[in-house]
């Protein structure tokens, strides 16, 4: 088993500096076989954010870019983000991108401010649609927004959704049959540690009905190809 290793920069958000994404990057590099480490840059810090990206990923040997809209407070699909999805598609690294609610701020007044709106999917599929060439992965069920995430990643080449943040017995119907039929190769495990431990998840996974050639591809094969990992690094 492997594991994708990032933090969410939302130091304009938050009001703080995150946990450096290069600090990450490098102490992942230990144990290269198994952790998979990913950047995270702060999207409303315009070109300092894309000058980031790019050393994280060309200096440091980041593997992809981890987004969180809601956390960050930022909208995908607005113009001034475009330079920061255009570095990311030149870069040739994948993008996983928090979709649906988040527990973040839940149960507190106001949310802790945070907008549930940015995390719709609908938001990236304009920004698959402007950069085909950028890898995109919608995280987790996208919670209130199941159907327009399965519409997304059936019409865009592009996209691909995770099944992380969930217990699978809690999966949405429609997406447990789209990853057993017409979706079954663009769907791939996750489990969001420490929030959900990867044996929960794969416990609850086991009771779902699914075609056995379709479990592999989620457990393994569509994350070899998504990733770019090849079999001997798995």
């Amino acid at each position: 088993m492997a594991a994708v290793v990032f933090t969410v920069d939302a130091r304009t958000q938050l009001g703080h500096e995150p946990i450096p994404s290069a600090e990450i990057i490098d102490q992942a590099a230990d144990q290269a076989d198994v952790l998979l480490p990913f950047a995270s840059v702060d999207p409303r810090q315009g070109e300092a954010a894309v000058d980031l990206l790019r050393e994280l990923v060309v200096d440091h040997g980041a593997r992809g870019v981890k987004l969180h809209p809601t956390v960050q407070g930022f909208a995908p699909s607005a113009d001034e983000f475009r330079p920061l999805w255009q570095a990311i598609a030149e870069l040739g690294v994948p993008a996983i991108v928090h979709t649906g609610q988040t527990g973040i701020g839940a149960g507190t007044p106001g949310g802790g401010g945070f907008r549930l709106r940015y995390s719709d999917p609908m938001l990236l599929d304009d920004v698959a649609a402007d950069f085909p060439d950028l890898r995109l992965i919608l995280a987790h069920p996208s919670v209130p927004w199941q159907d327009e995430a399965i519409s997304i990643a059936t019409h865009k080449g592009n996209v691909a959704i995770d099944l992380s943040g969930w217990s699978p017995k809690y999966f949405p119907a429609q997406l447990v049959r789209a990853a057993n039929s017409f979706l079954q190769d663009k769907v791939l495990f996750g489990s969001d540690f420490p929030l959900l431990t990867p044996d929960r998840w794969r416990r609850d996974f086991d009771a779902l009905e699914l075609k056995d050639e379709v479990r592999s591809k989620i457990l393994r094969d569509n994350a070899i190809r998504l990733l770019g990992l090849t079999k001997e690094n798995k």
